[in-house]
């Protein structure tokens, strides 16, 4: 991929969404981080920008394309397009390359916009968009232990990042589970550590990159998508090896991520994966109901009954909170 040409028309991008004339009133509502509006799908830093899809593929291009994605740890909107992404790994996990930035969702809580001025006025939030995404939140997290920032595990992620790039979108999925469904402050150390050693990480190695120069490449991370423009999440650009590229910006429908890769792979064949409740649970360890609805074709209601008769028959086990359910495989002694 050419940065260059990328930064090139992502500025003029910048620019041009700049130009669109919006209201006082929609920009101070949209200028909360935390306040991540369902209808958009996007969890926003900064100003408003539009939902804009820019294509100037023109060719096929045969070519793996390669998904520059930044996200959050925090990012409820992100947590609300898990499904999408996990289908798009196992139908063309062998045309696409993910890479994970961090955005920078939370640096502190020295503001006061949007109607959220401390941790406690995300609770309520977080618990309305579990219902939109029909994603297992529980808001409470910011009652009983709130997180004063989200650059701790952001940087976290990146020291996972560094040992080991499979591991670390583990480690990331780990400590969402842990804040989003758990009820964890994903900002204290014994709590990143208890998800790095889950995950297999070297624990040695991941303290010192956290201290080090985990904490560099985050700063890297954040410098690019300020040159970018990007200013919400989840935001995915889709790129090929010229600098051309298709953004995916908010918690999209599947079809928007798989339109934006077959722009670049007109002529790209899904994989024909195995849809059984054993092989979804193969490839990925944990699984809400949307999960498993999208991943298996499966009617909604009746997934969320499936996976309760597994656990009845010793399958699966469940996490409960008060706004949906997990599902993972059964440990066997």
């Amino acid at each position: 991929m050419k940065i260059a040409n990328l930064l090139v028309i992502a500025s003029i991008l910048v620019v041009n969404m700049q130009c669109n004339s919006q209201n006082k009133k929609n920009m101070e509502e949209n200028k909360n981080p935390l306040l991540c509006k369902p209808e958009n799908g996007v969890c926003e830093i900064a100003t408003s920008k539009s939902n804009t899809t820019t294509s100037e593929s023109k060719k096929d291009i045969h070519k793996a394309v390669k998904i520059i994605y930044y996200t959050d740890p925090i990012c409820s909107s992100c947590w609300g397009i898990e499904p999408q992404l996990r289908k798009l790994k196992l139908e063309y996990g062998n045309l696409i390359d993910i890479e994970y930035r961090m955005g920078g969702l939370l640096k502190d809580w020295t503001y006061n916009s949007g109607g959220i001025s401390k941790p406690s006025d995300v609770a309520h939030h977080w618990d309305e968009v579990s219902h939109y995404y029909d994603m297992p939140i529980d808001g409470d997290v910011w009652l009983e232990d709130p997180l004063m920032s989200s650059y701790p595990p952001s940087i976290a992620f990146k020291a996972a990042e560094l040992q080991d790039k499979e591991k670390s979108v583990l480690f990331l999925r780990e400590i969402r589970e842990m804040v989003f469904l758990k009820k964890v402050n994903i900002t204290k150390w014994e709590n990143l550590e208890k998800a790095a050693k889950k995950v297999g990480l070297n624990m040695k190695q991941f303290k010192q990159d956290y201290e080090g120069k985990a904490k560099e490449t985050f700063i890297e991370d954040l410098n690019n998508g300020g040159k970018l423009g990007v200013r919400g999440f989840p935001t995915l650009f889709f790129t090929d090896s010229l600098g051309k590229y298709e953004i995916v910006y908010g918690a999209m429908p599947y079809t928007s991520f798989e339109n934006a890769l077959l722009k670049f792979q007109p002529n790209a064949k899904k994989v024909t994966y195995d849809k059984s409740w054993n092989f979804v649970f193969s490839k990925y360890n944990s699984l809400t109901a949307k999960e498993y609805s999208e991943l298996t074709g499966t009617e909604p209601k009746q997934s969320e009954e499936m996976l309760n008769e597994l656990t009845t028959k010793g399958k699966l086990e469940t996490f409960t909170t008060k706004n949906g359910s997990i599902w993972t495989l059964k440990k066997t002694e």
